[in-house]
């Protein structure tokens, strides 16, 4: 008789089959109540939809907010989920579309195969498309591309929407600059930071760089807009807006068909609105700030508009040899450890024997002017002021009196103009009549300035250099020690350097003196 075995039943496996841990992303187009509505109802489908599944975990919902999905690069959310997944806290990614994802064609396949690349797939819900399972990138490629196709309609009626309100004057800024509010959807000016927008106007047009302004603000702790500290860029940022004077420029920048954004510069039409809010500064100020960017601009051999530079730094043109009369170049040496600039005569450079002058380093120059400030203001009484005397005896006292009672008048007159300017913007004054009133003060204004060009030719050519001495003795009796060397100080008190060997130089400065200093 055969034998039987009897093989009791296999039981399955008690191993549980591990869980892929998914993610979500979501994102909406702008930060409208609407549209975030949207995403909160986003969030919690997915929660319940992955909650829902045996073999799912939740692994974290990724959200961008406000961003549009032309750039991935731009929507920070997204960029922690791939770093997320790479650092394997992800098995799998769900999102809504495609256009959800991305509407750039090139981003779309560059995130779904570098996820792929880490054995990540992508489940798009609206397109049914799992990454993971398909056999070419075909339709996924095709789809993103009418997402982009459907990014590009949206922002061409867009465009033409906005271009619309730039022409009926309808059209309202997305953000307000520093000094100004929206208040009940109108834009108001801020009292505490209009003051500093004066305070930045005055003390470019009183003579101060932007490094100066900057610094100053950043001792007194004073915040930006968004809480950091001050630059000189955006000192000029300032400078150059002119909504501060109540007018407004739309379309100072466009999106090309790559969705980068650019400078308008006469690429497309620009749209000037006059009066379109409060002011701050007056016009005649916010020219004179930027006649006077200009000049500096100019005196620095900057060419506005291009990237071009004639004189890229503050010591180019100015520092002159004494055996030949050349000019010095700026040049990068290297040592055998480290590289540095240095100046160097340009005769020197072409021919050595027609001038033998040695180079100077850059740091040896700044660090004498420093010492030479530094000198001034502690001897300024000694020097300066005999010196500030000779000058004014061989003056016309009259002509400067008249001078300066001519730049009270001048300033009495841009203080009324901006008050004529606010009455009017309150509706406190009608348009002909500030008209008339404004017209007389630019008038009266202009006839200023004519009288005092007058006296300035009349008088001998040391007026200058009086206004010149004033100015190095009133910075000499109000300013600190310099601990290092100062570019603004440097171009607004001298004129070009001399040097006569490897180790003496001279300052010689606007006021008509000349200082030397060993390095």
């Amino acid at each position: 008789m055969k034998k039987v075995t009897k093989i009791d039943k296999i039981q399955p496996s008690k191993v549980a089959k591990k869980k892929l841990r998914v993610a979500a992303y979501c994102r909406v187009s702008t930060d409208s109540d609407a549209q975030l509505e949207s995403l909160e109802t986003q969030k919690t489908h997915y929660e319940n939809y992955i909650n829902s599944r045996d073999d799912w975990e939740f692994a974290g919902l990724y959200f961008d907010e406000g961003i549009t999905g032309t750039k991935a690069d731009k929507r920070p959310k997204l960029m922690r989920l791939i770093e997320d997944c790479k650092a394997k806290k992800v098995d799998f990614v769900i999102t809504k579309s495609i256009s959800r994802f991305s509407r750039n064609t090139t981003d779309c396949l560059d995130i779904v195969r570098t996820l792929l690349n880490l054995n990540i797939p992508v489940y798009f819900e609206k397109e049914n498309i799992n990454t993971g399972s398909m056999e070419s990138e075909l339709f996924l490629s095709i789809l993103s591309g009418v997402a982009e196709g459907e990014s590009t309609s949206i922002s061409e009626n867009n465009k033409w929407g906005i271009k619309k309100r730039f022409e009926n004057g309808t059209y309202k800024l997305g953000y307000v600059p520093y000094g100004y509010r929206w208040e009940n959807g109108e834009i108001i000016v801020d009292p505490e930071q209009a003051v500093i927008v004066k305070r930045i106007f005055s003390e470019l047009l009183a003579g101060k760089g932007t490094d100066a302004i900057a610094k100053n603000l950043n001792t007194e702790n004073v915040p930006t807009k968004k809480g950091g500290r001050w630059t000189s860029s955006s000192i000029r940022g300032i400078l150059a807006n002119e909504k501060y004077t109540g007018d407004c420029i739309f379309q100072k920048t466009y999106t090309d068909s790559n969705f980068n954004r650019h400078k308008n510069d006469g690429q497309l039409d620009q749209y000037y609105v006059a009066d379109h809010h409060e002011a701050i500064i007056s016009h005649e100020d916010f020219d004179a700030a930027a006649a006077l960017i200009e000049q500096r601009a100019n005196e620095k051999g900057i060419k506005r508009g291009s990237n071009k530079y004639q004189q890229r730094y503050a010591f180019s043109g100015k520092i002159i040899c004494s055996e030949c009369g050349d000019t010095f170049r700026r040049r990068i040496h290297t040592s055998t450890y480290v590289k540095y600039p240095a100046w160097v005569c340009n005769t020197h450079l072409t021919d050595t024997s027609k001038c033998t002058m040695l180079y100077l380093k850059d740091d040896d120059i700044k660090l004498a002017f420093a010492t030479m400030i530094n000198k001034l203001i502690y001897c300024h009484k000694l020097v300066l002021k005999p010196y500030l005397e000779s000058l004014q005896a061989n003056t016309s006292d009259k002509a400067l009196l008249r001078i300066q009672q001519l730049e009270t008048l001048l300033e009495q007159n841009a203080e009324q103009r901006e008050t004529l300017h606010k009455l009017m913007a309150q509706g406190y004054i009608d348009q002909i009549l500030f008209t008339q009133e404004n017209n007389a003060l630019l008038t009266q204004a202009n006839d200023f300035r004519s009288d005092i060009e007058a006296l300035n030719r009349s008088v001998t050519g040391d007026t200058s250099k009086v206004y010149e001495t004033e100015r190095l003795i009133h910075f000499c009796e109000c300013g600190e020690m310099l601990l290092e060397y100062s570019e603004d100080l440097f171009e607004l008190f001298v004129d070009h350097i001399e040097v006569y060997s490897r180790q003496s130089i001279g300052f010689v400065l606007h006021c008509g003196l000349t200082f030397k200093e060993r390095i």
